[in-house]
């Protein structure tokens, strides 16, 4: 059974890219000196659709007539807020045969490289973590989650801004759930010029969907706990 650190606040690059790899519903294909956008991405997810594995390693040379290929995926943010795009993962490596959008079968890819760029920079997975990382359970359900949120509980985001360190400055224009993964809940807040991202970690890592009504309760509680700073958006 796999465990989850009990105090981590954050999903590791690893578990990022291979969670949008589950929850894409589209990707851009380039290979040939072509851009093929695949918008057959519902259920199966990228590695659903794309067999990845490793590097030629027997003896001699590659067999030849390997096409180059790159996958690219962007993470786009499911609630209106400033500046959608969250992370861009890019998959490059090479395939036996041209690549043919059209095929139901998987794809055979050898891999070659993965990269996650976000906010914070660039990060390199490698083969072995992509295929060792479970995606988060939350991934293909979290657009919905995000959206029931804003849509049907907009009272809860003031409440859990009094948990928000150091506390936001005055002149914020709004606040918005931007992101929900097993660790945590991130709330995005926009100021006239700029804005910044404030995670707010759950008690424990979830394990399943089900879990993570608790969570949010917990992290309401405490909020409720916290008196009043007199300037949260209400």
């Amino acid at each position: 059974m796999r465990r989850f650190p009990l105090r981590a606040g954050a999903p590791t690059a690893a578990e990022r890219a291979r969670s949008i790899l589950a929850a894409a519903h589209s990707m851009t294909v380039v290979t040939d000196g072509r851009d093929t956008e695949v918008r057959r991405l519902d259920g199966a997810g990228v590695m659903g659709h794309v067999h990845l594995h490793t590097p030629f390693e027997g003896p001699g040379l590659p067999p030849g007539g390997r096409v180059p290929i790159r996958l690219e995926l962007t993470d786009v943010a499911p609630i209106p807020v400033r500046d959608r795009l969250r992370a861009r993962v890019t998959l490059t490596g090479l395939l036996a045969a041209p690549y043919d959008p059209e095929s139901t079968e998987s794809t055979c890819m050898e891999f070659g490289q993965c990269v996650l760029e976000d906010a914070t920079g660039r990060a390199y997975v490698t083969l072995h973590e992509l295929q060792a990382t479970e995606p988060d359970p939350l991934a293909t359900s979290e657009a919905g989650m995000l959206t029931h949120l804003v849509d049907d509980h907009p009272e809860m985001v003031p409440l859990l801004l009094r948990l928000v360190r150091p506390l936001p400055r005055s002149g914020m224009l709004r606040a918005l759930p931007v992101a929900i993964d097993r660790y945590g809940l991130t709330l995005r807040l926009e100021h006239p010029r700029t804005h910044r991202d404030v995670r707010l970690p759950f008690n424990k890592p979830v394990r399943h969907i089900d879990h993570v009504g608790p969570q949010i309760h917990a992290l309401l509680a405490a909020a409720r706990r916290l008196s009043h700073t007199g300037h949260l958006l209400t």
